[in-house]
C-alpha cells in the first residue's frame, strides 16, 4: 500500500540561506551609556592620559620608589608636626578644659593631672589660662587653659587648642547650656577630645559602669571619635590620660592651619606721647599654624585689625643643658620688620568716583534754571528768618508736640502757597461756623499751641495738659503700647512666611499704578538657567568700594605660597608689637580668660562680595527674613551682618550665573548667604546668632540663638541673585490652544508692554500674549495645549538685589547687660565640707 501523504513524516521547513541574514552593526563606545560601560568594564578603572603629557610604562622598581617616596613624605610631616613640641625650646601642648555641668570646676580636673605627677597646683601664680605642666617624664610640656561656661571663651580657646577635655558630671546632666556648647564646637570645627567625668565616688560601685556607659553614649553622639570616657579620680587614670596626651600627635582643624595664631601669656601696653588712649601693644606667646610675616596684618577678636611694627624671638629653655632648672634668654632679638612698601595697609574699601560715571555736560538753559531755583531758595530763608519768632496753630485737643509739629509745617506750606483771598474766605467760613453756635464744641475738641521759626512747638496754650503734654514730647509709644506692635509685627511676619512657602513670590498687580511703572526694573528670562545677564550692568555705588580678584584661585595659591617663606617660623615663642592699638584692649585683659590673636593673609583685610552656605538649626523655628540682623561668627572674626539668602544651585560654564533670591532662610534646605565682608580665604565655619536672645525661647536670656550652621563658599561680585516675581491671572474663556486672560493687568498699555514675556501655567502649559482685547487689561493668549478653567496663568519677572554695606565688627564690649548673660552659662556652687 502506497502511503498517502498524510501517512508519511513531516518535511523540513523552507528557509533561506544563511548569506541572506542580516545582521546590525553594534553600538559604537562613545554612544554607550554610562551603565553599560561601567557593567561592561566589570570593575576595572582605566587612568584618563594627560592631554599634552606623554606617559611611560612603569617598571616593579619605579613603583616601589614611588611608594618609599610617599611613605618619607608621610614621616617627614609627622615629624614636623612634633617637632615642635620637643627640644629645649618646645612649645606646650594647648589643652582647654571646658566644663559641660553646672557642678563641674575646671581647676579640680587640673590638679588631679598635676597631682599624678608629683607637680604642685600654682593656686595662684600665673593666669588660668597659662597652666604650665612641664612633664619630665614623658618630655613634653602642657599647658592647661581652665575655662568658665561662657560660650565666647569656650570658642575662642577652642580654636587655638590642641586638644580638648570635656568636664562631665556623674550626679548633674549636661543641661541645655552645655549642649549648645558641644553643637557650637561641632559646627566649628574641634581638636581630639577627651571626655573626663567628675563625681564616680558618689555613685553606687554596681552602677558606675552603667554610668559611663550612658555618659559615653551621650559624648559619642557629638563626638563619635571618642570612645571612651575617663576620669581623674585616681593618679593611674590621671597619668594615663597624660600618657595619651604627650604621645599622640594632635590633630589639626584644617581651615585654621592655613594660618599663624597665637594665645597671648602676656599682653602689655605702651602709650604714646601725642595719644594716651592709643600705643603699642605687645603680645607674647608661642606662634602656631602657619609662618607670620611683619607685613601682614594681626586681628584681635571684639578689637579689629592692627599693623605690626616688630617681631621678637623671645624663646624660654625648658630644659637646660644640665639639670632641670628653667632659664630664659636676657635681651630678646628682631626676629622681622615690616618693609613700608610691602605692608599691607588698613584701607578696607577704595572711595569710589563719581565722576568717572557716565554724563553729560549741562546746557546754559539747564544751568540758568537750576540759577533761579537757588535764587528763590535764598529768598525763601531770608524770608522765614524775617517772620515771626512765634505763631499760634489750632490742633485737635489731645495731640502730642511731635504731631503737632508736622500739622505746623503743613500749614506753613499752605499759608505761603495760598494768597491772600483765599485766606480771607477761610476766615469767612470759619466766623459763620462761629456764629452757628458751635463754638463750645469747637473750644472742646481744638486747641490752640504756640509754634517757633524753627518749626518746633513752645508750648500749649492749655495750661491743664501741659503735664500730658510733657509726658507726649518724645512722641514714643508706651511700654503697653510697644508690646502690642510687637506682637503684631511677630504676627505679619508669620503670615508673611506662610504666604511665601503657599504661594512662593506670588504678587498682586497694582491697579492705582500701571505694571510698567511698578515694575519697570524687572526683566523677563526665557531660560532662568541659560538667558544672558550682564553681571556688570547697572551695579551700585558700593560695588565701586569692593575689591575683585581675576583669578581667586590663584591668587589664593600665591598668598599661601608667600606666607610659607616668612621669618616667624611655626612653633617660636615671640613677641608682637603692634602699632597705633587703643589701650581699651589692654584694659580689656582678663587673665582668667584666652586672649587670642590670629594672622591675616595678603588681601584679606579688604572688602568685597562673600558667599556663605547655611542651613536653618532644627532647635529655632521662628522665620528668618532676608536682611534680618544676625550676629555671623566667620571663621575666626565676628560680625554684625544682614545677609540675603539665595538658592544654593551649582553654576557652570554653560550657566549665566544667576541665582534666585530667597526672603526667607527656608528649613531643611541649603541656602547661600551673600554680604559685604573681608575677604577670606580658605573654607571656614560659619554659624548665625541672634542678636538678642529669642523672646519665644524658655531659656531666653540663658543660652544664645542659634539660627543657623555652614561654611564660606567663595568671594565673587559676580554672582546675580535675582528676585522673582509671579504674576497671575485667571482664564475667562478657552478655546482650543487659545484663551482670554484676565485680572492680570488692568490696561492695554500694560499689557503691550509685557507682550514678549512668556507665560507658563500651574499645571505645565507655556505660551505667549497674542494680544490686547478691550481697554479693561484683557488679553488673548495661546499656549502649546489647552488649558483647563481651573488652572492659573503665570508671568516670572526678575530683578537683581544686591547687599547693603551695613557689615560691622562685633564686640562683645559694646553690647548691653542682656546680651551679654546670654553667653554666660550657670554654675552650681558646691557646698563646703563641714568640720566635725
Amino acid at each position: 500500500m502506497i502511503p498517502t501523504k498524510k501517512t508519511m513524516g513531516a518535511e523540513p521547513k523552507f528557509h533561506h540561506r544563511a548569506s541572506l541574514k542580516q545582521t546590525n552593526k553594534p553600538f559604537k563606545r562613545r554612544f554607550a551609556t554610562k551603565n553599560s560601560m561601567r557593567d561592561k568594564a566589570k570593575g576595572r578603572t582605566q587612568r584618563v592620559s594627560l592631554k599634552g603629557k606623554v606617559l611611560r610604562k612603569h617598571s616593579r622598581a619605579d613603583r616601589r620608589n614611588a611608594v618609599r617616596t610617599e611613605q618619607r613624605k608621610k614621616r617627614d610631616h609627622i615629624v614636623m608636626s612634633t617637632r615642635i613640641f620637643s627640644g629645649r625650646h618646645r612649645a606646650p601642648k594647648i589643652v582647654a578644659v571646658i566644663p559641660l555641668c553646672a557642678d563641674i570646676s575646671a581647676s579640680d580636673i587640673v590638679r588631679n593631672l598635676f597631682a599624678c605627677v608629683d607637680e604642685p597646683y600654682p593656686e595662684e601664680k600665673g593666669p588660668k589660662t597659662a597652666r604650665i605642666l612641664n612633664v619630665s617624664r614623658f618630655k613634653q610640656t602642657i599647658q592647661f587653659v581652665e575655662l568658665e561656661r561662657n560660650v565666647l571663651d569656650i570658642l575662642d580657646a577652642a580654636k587655638v587648642a590642641d586638644y580638648v577635655i570635656m568636664g562631665i558630671s556623674a550626679e548633674v546632666e549636661v543641661d541645655a547650656f552645655g549642649e549648645h556648647c558641644l553643637s557650637a564646637l561641632q559646627n566649628q570645627g574641634h581638636p581630639g577630645v577627651f571626655p573626663i567625668v567628675q563625681g564616680m565616688e558618689t555613685v553606687v560601685p554596681k552602677r558606675q559602669n552603667d554610668v559611663k556607659k550612658s555618659l559615653q553614649s551621650f559624648m559619642s553622639h557629638f563626638f563619635p571619635e571618642a570612645d571612651k570616657v575617663y576620669s581623674t579620680e585616681t593618679p593611674t587614670e590621671a597619668l594615663a590620660i597624660l600618657r595619651m596626651i604627650t604621645a599622640q600627635v594632635p590633630k589639626g582643624v584644617k581651615w585654621r592651619e592655613i594660618r599663624p595664631y597665637m594665645l597671648a601669656d602676656s599682653v602689655e601696653f605702651e602709650p604714646s606721647a601725642e595719644d594716651s588712649q592709643v600705643g603699642r601693644l605687645a603680645l607674647t606667646g608661642y606662634l602656631r599654624g602657619a609662618n607670620l610675616s611683619a607685613n601682614r596684618l594681626i586681628h584681635i577678636p571684639n578689637f579689629g585689625d592692627y599693623q605690626i611694627e616688630q617681631i621678637y624671638h623671645v624663646p624660654v629653655a625648658v630644659e637646660a643643658a644640665k639639670g632641670d632648672s628653667i632659664e630664659e634668654d636676657d635681651e630678646p632679638a628682631v626676629l622681622d620688620q615690616p618693609d613700608p612698601e610691602h605692608q599691607d595697609s588698613l584701607v578696607e574699601a577704595n572711595e569710589p568716583n563719581t565722576l568717572t560715571n557716565e554724563q553729560t555736560w549741562p546746557e546754559d538753559e539747564e544751568m540758568n534754571g537750576w540759577n533761579e531755583r537757588m535764587q528763590e531758595m535764598e529768598e525763601e530763608e531770608s524770608r522765614m528768618a524775617a517772620a515771626n519768632d512765634k505763631r499760634t496753630i489750632t490742633v485737635p485737643k489731645g495731640t502730642s508736640t511731635y504731631q503737632a509739629s508736622w500739622i505746623a509745617a503743613t500749614q506753613g506750606d499752605d499759608n505761603e502757597s495760598d494768597d491772600s483771598d483765599a485766606s480771607s474766605d477761610e476766615g469767612d467760613d470759619m466766623d459763620s461756623g462761629s456764629d452757628d453756635g458751635s463754638e463750645e464744641e469747637d473750644e472742646e475738641e481744638y486747641e490752640e499751641m504756640v509754634v517757633g521759626a524753627d518749626g518746633k512747638i513752645v508750648s500749649a496754650s492749655d495750661d491743664e495738659n501741659d503735664d500730658e503734654a510733657s509726658d507726649k514730647d518724645d512722641g514714643l509709644p508706651t511700654a503697653e503700647e510697644e508690646a502690642l506692635q510687637l506682637k503684631a509685627y511677630l504676627k505679619e511676619r508669620e503670615r508673611q512666611n506662610r504666604d511665601d512657602v503657599n504661594f512662593p513670590d506670588e504678587v498682586d498687580t497694582p491697579m492705582e499704578v500701571s505694571a510698567r511703572e511698578r515694575f519697570a526694573r524687572f526683566r523677563g528670562l526665557q531660560s532662568f538657567r541659560t538667558s544672558p545677564w550682564d553681571p556688570y550692568e547697572n551695579l551700585p555705588l558700593d560695588y565701586a568700594r569692593i575689591f575683585q580678584f581675576e583669578s581667586f584661585k590663584r591668587t589664593q595659591q600665591r598668598v599661601l605660597r608667600v606666607a610659607a617663606d616668612s621669618a616667624a617660623k611655626s612653633g617660636m615663642r615671640i613677641r608682637i608689637v603692634l602699632r597705633a592699638a587703643p589701650a581699651q584692649i589692654a584694659a580689656s585683659y582678663n587673665p582668667s580668660r584666652p586672649f587670642v590673636a590670629f594672622g591675616l593673609m595678603q588681601h584679606e583685610h579688604q572688602m568685597s562680595v562673600v558667599h556663605f552656605t547655611v542651613m536653618r538649626s532644627e532647635g529655632y523655628s521662628e522665620p528668618v527674613r532676608s536682611k534680618d540682623p544676625l550676629v555671623a561668627h566667620f571663621g575666626f572674626r565676628r560680625y554684625n551682618v544682614r545677609p540675603l539668602f539665595s538658592q544654593h544651585s551649582l553654576g557652570g560654564s554653560n550657566t549665566n550665573g544667576v541665582h534666585k533670591f530667597e526672603r526667607f532662610l527656608k528649613p531643611g534646605v541649603v541656602s547661600v548667604g551673600t554680604v559685604y565682608a573681608p575677604i577670606q580665604f580658605g573654607t571656614v565655619p560659619v554659624s548665625l546668632y541672634l542678636p538678642t536672645p529669642a523672646a519665644t525661647s524658655d531659656m531666653a536670656g540663658v543660652i544664645p540663638t542659634l539660627v543657623g550652621t555652614g561654611s564660606s563658599l567663595e568671594v565673587n561680585p559676580s554672582r546675580i541673585l535675582a528676585k522673582r516675581i509671579i504674576l497671575t491671572g485667571a482664564p475667562f474663556k478657552i478655546h482650543k490652544r487659545s484663551a482670554v486672560i484676565r485680572y492680570m493687568f488692568f490696561s492695554p498699555e500694560d499689557v503691550n508692554w509685557f507682550k514678549p514675556v512668556q507665560l507658563h501655567t500651574k499645571h505645565g502649559r507655556t505660551g505667549h500674549i497674542f494680544e490686547s482685547l478691550g481697554t479693561h487689561g484683557y488679553m488673548k493668549c495661546v499656549f502649546d495645549g489647552p488649558i483647563k478653567q481651573m488652572d492659573t496663568v503665570c508671568m516670572n519677572l526678575y530683578k537683581r538685589v544686591y547687599p547693603k554695606w551695613n557689615t560691622s565688627l562685633w564686640s562683645e564690649h559694646a553690647q548691653d547687660e542682656e546680651q551679654k548673660l546670654q553667653w554666660i552659662g550657670p554654675v552650681m556652687q558646691k557646698p563646703e565640707d563641714m568640720e566635725l
